[in-house]
Formats: C-alpha cells, sequence, structure tokens
C-alpha cells in the first residue's frame, strides 16, 4: 500500500490534494471554519471514494495547525460509514459496521479500523469492540474538535465516523506510546466522582484539588499546564490508562476521562520522551522491516509539551525514518477497545 500527504496553511483543498494521485481511501482534516467548504469539495473531488474527516491539526515531517491536510490510502480495500447518536445509543447503529466488515473480508493479520470520534468515547469503543473484537481486528482513532464528523461527503453531529481498511499488501499492527511512569507511593482511592461530567472529587477522602496542588505544590492557575507533566493514571490489570486534568471545578477536578468511584488511581511523572519516542521507533522495525505506512494519533497535550521543550519537530522526524508517516492531533486517542489520554497511537501497515 502506499499513504500520501498532502497540506495547505492556506486551506486550500485543491493545493492540498496535489499529488494524491487516484486514492482508494482519504482522511480529511480541517479547520472549524472551513470544514463544511472541505467536506463538499473533497466528495466532489474524489466521487464514490470512502473518507472520513474531523477538525484537527495535521502532520508529517511538518506541522499544520491550520489549513487543511490530506492523508490517502492506495493500494487498499476500503469502506467508511459513521455510528449516529453516540452520546445515547452507538450500538443502534451496529450493524452498519457488521455489514462492511462483511463486504471488505478483512482478517486480523491485514485490515483495521480507523475512527473519528465527537464524544463519549469510552462507550463508542466498548460498542465497536462487539463487532472487531470477534474478529480480532484493531483499531486506531481519536477524538476531532468542535463536536463535528464527515463520512463520504457528509457532516455529522454527535457521532464517530470509521473506516476499515485492509492492506493488499501485509500486515497491519497497532502500537500505544506512554510517556508517563508512576510516581512512587502516590496510590489514591477515588470517591465524590460524577461519571457524567467526568469529575474527580476526592482521594482518599481528601478535595482532588487540595491532594494535587500539595504534592506537586503548584496553584490553581497552574494545574492545567501541570498535567502536561503530571498526568494521573487509571490503573487497568497491568496497562495504566492516563487520566488527564481539564478544569478545575471548585475543590475537585474535571477530567478528560471518566473516574468511577472506588477506581485506583496514581500520579504519574514525566519519562525520557526522546529515549521512550526511540524505543517505539525501534520496535516498530523490529515488527516491520518493510513498511509501507504509518498512521498516528497525537494528544494535543503531547503536542504543546513537545512544542514547549522544543522537541516536536525533531519527534516528527524521528518517526519520518520509519518511511511515510502522518497523522492528527487529537483530544483523546483510541487504541483497540481503550480510550486513553495524553498518548501516541498509530497503526504500521507492511
Amino acid at each position: 500500500m502506499k499513504q500520501i500527504f498532502g497540506m495547505s496553511r492556506s486551506g486550500s483543498l485543491s493545493e492540498a490534494a496535489r499529488g494524491l494521485g487516484e486514492p482508494q481511501f482519504v482522511m480529511l482534516l480541517s479547520n472549524e471554519s472551513q470544514f463544511e467548504k472541505h467536506v463538499r469539495e473533497l466528495a466532489a473531488m474524489y466521487p464514490g471514494v470512502p473518507s472520513i474527516g474531523c477538525i484537527g491539526m495535521g502532520y508529517d515531517t511538518r506541522m499544520n495547525e491550520d489549513g487543511v491536510s490530506l492523508i490517502a490510502f492506495s493500494g487498499v480495500s476500503a469502506t467508511a460509514n459513521v455510528l449516529e447518536q453516540v452520546s445515547a445509543m452507538p450500538v443502534k447503529y451496529i450493524r452498519r459496521m457488521e455489514e462492511d466488515l462483511r463486504r471488505i473480508g478483512g482478517s486480523s493479520a491485514d485490515t483495521v479500523c480507523i475512527d473519528f470520534c465527537t464524544g463519549n468515547d469510552a462507550c463508542v469503543l466498548t460498542t465497536v469492540n462487539t463487532v472487531l473484537g470477534r474478529r480480532g481486528i484493531q483499531l486506531v482513532g481519536g477524538t476531532g474538535a468542535a463536536g463535528l464528523v464527515s463520512a463520504n461527503g457528509r457532516i455529522y453531529q454527535d457521532a464517530a465516523a470509521y473506516a476499515l481498511i485492509r492492506n493488499q499488501s501485509g500486515r497491519v499492527k497497532t502500537y500505544k506510546e506512554n510517556i508517563y511512569r508512576p510516581m512512587k507511593n502516590q496510590r489514591f482511592v477515588a470517591s465524590q466522582t460524577d461519571r457524567a461530567r467526568y469529575i474527580l472529587g476526592a482521594l482518599n477522602g481528601k478535595p482532588a484539588k487540595q491532594v494535587y496542588e500539595s504534592i506537586l505544590h503548584v496553584t490553581d492557575k497552574e494545574i492545567l499546564t501541570q498535567t502536561f507533566k503530571n498526568p494521573f493514571g487509571k490503573l487497568n490489570g497491568n496497562d495504566i490508562c492516563i487520566v488527564s486534568i481539564k478544569d478545575v471545578d471548585g475543590n475537585a477536578l474535571a477530567c478528560f476521562r471518566q473516574v468511577n468511584d472506588s477506581d485506583i488511581l496514581t500520579l504519574l511523572e514525566l519519562g525520557d520522551y526522546r529515549e521512550i519516542a526511540k524505543q517505539t521507533v525501534k520496535q516498530i522495525c523490529t515488527d516491520f522491516p518493510h513498511r509501507s505506512a504509518v498512521f498516528s494519533v497525537n494528544c494535543l497535550f503531547r503536542y504543546k509539551l513537545f512544542s514547549e521543550q522544543g522537541y516536536m519537530n525533531e519527534y516528527l522526524q524521528d518517526m519520518a525514518s520509519l518511511g511515510s508517516h502522518a497523522g492528527l492531533i487529537g483530544y483523546g486517542e483510541h487504541y483497540n477497545n481503550r480510550f486513553v489520554n495524553q498518548s501516541m497511537t498509530c497503526v504500521v501497515f507492511e
């Protein structure tokens, strides 16, 4: 297969599409003011070609913070569709995915699902896994901005746009990168949570905001940037799901993912992210000596952290050593059946 990245910082879709050739699948990463226009133009430009889109920044070896980016695949079989009403009942539309999977005829070895979601990610992924899990189909995706996604030339609110992509020339595999590690002696039992609002009220019976401030010696105003270096971690078996802080809510903390009463949390600290990224590249090269493409989703908070540390351009160059690498800056990342924060997830095509 082949992946081609095109972009226009001025927001010209025709400029971004130069060199794309005749793709068999396209992803659109646009800005809020031009999204509707770009969705219409893309459908007219590539009639009948499956596509999904969202509002977000794109990248290959360069960042495109505004404008428009296109990521096109050839040498694949693909289908695109949407699950609607994801805040209430995404399962109502799951038959669409079942039919799409039968149509594409893929297997766990050569097929991946890429999705762009407007919210309620954990519920969406649980729903989707009822179909993909039975077949061992892996998934990578993320949350776009402004509560909008597109599929095949139509715009949707409260929805998850997805594509099933079968690599005609080899395997696929998904990866997740975590640049954080647990701090010593910092374990908590969560309580006074609000599942609907993603509120974390107390840790070991004390106000969550107070606990966070006292351990890290930060003020209210510093919490929202300190989370770049010190998010919470939710223990999930041998894995740790990162829980980013979204806002301060009185003496509580609003998070980007759901925390429940009695969940065991730990406080995380930043590891050697340069070395961790190099190890990810090394592992991918070991698993895939011959790579056609890598599509990734990087968290907005990782992007902000890397930019503040002067590392973002170096990071993109490191990933480019794998070959064709492109992706999306997301507001939450999807890895198979899990909704994660402050992470990088990717799919590698042989």
